[in-house]
């Protein structure tokens, strides 16, 4: 077992186990936090594949913004825990069962892949640099169109707390 190996299977243990978490544990807090557990195990994988830069986006964004943005969206609301229920047995016996059916289902889909003879491509040098590359010439279009929905989606949340604003006054 080769080192490499062996952090993919821990790696990989923690986004399983952090996923089964964030659907079992009741608090939403603790959900946040077996996401985040998901998150920058998800990013080591990766570091993993030689795709440095998509980890570090992973960690940036998913790891920090996201989950920021869930923290803040947490604390500013209302929550009642003690209404809610656990699951009883029979749910998360079902939840285990499909959770065994999709990883066979996986096991089977990945080791029954085919790719063909083809010739191996130099993904792991310069990966920034195609990302840039192939972001800026082959999907302008749709990186420009991405920005321009983010400021409409700013505008329109500024719009609409000016307008809660004036209604309150």
């Amino acid at each position: 077992m080769t080192g490499e190996f062996a952090a993919f299977i821990g790696l990989a243990l923690v986004a399983v186990t952090g996923g089964i978490l964030m659907l079992n544990v009741t608090k939403v807090v603790h959900m946040v936090v077996s996401l985040i557990f998901t998150f920058v195990s998800i990013a080591g994988l990766y570091v993993l594949l030689s795709a440095e830069f998509v980890a570090a986006v992973q960690i940036l964004i998913y790891s920090g913004a996201v989950t920021i943005i869930m923290l803040f969206g947490i604390m500013l609301t209302n929550h009642q825990d003690e209404n809610e229920k656990s699951p009883g047995r029979l749910k998360k016996l079902l939840v285990f069962l499909g959770i065994i059916a999709f990883a066979f289902v996986v096991y089977k889909g990945i080791y029954q892949l085919d790719f063909g003879q083809k010739t191996p491509a130099a993904l792991h040098e310069k990966n920034t640099e195609q990302i840039g590359i192939a972001l800026f010439t082959k999907h302008v279009i749709p990186f420009e169109l991405t920005s321009v929905l983010l400021l409409v989606a700013l505008v329109g949340a500024i719009v609409l707390a000016k307008k809660e604003e004036e209604d309150e006054a």
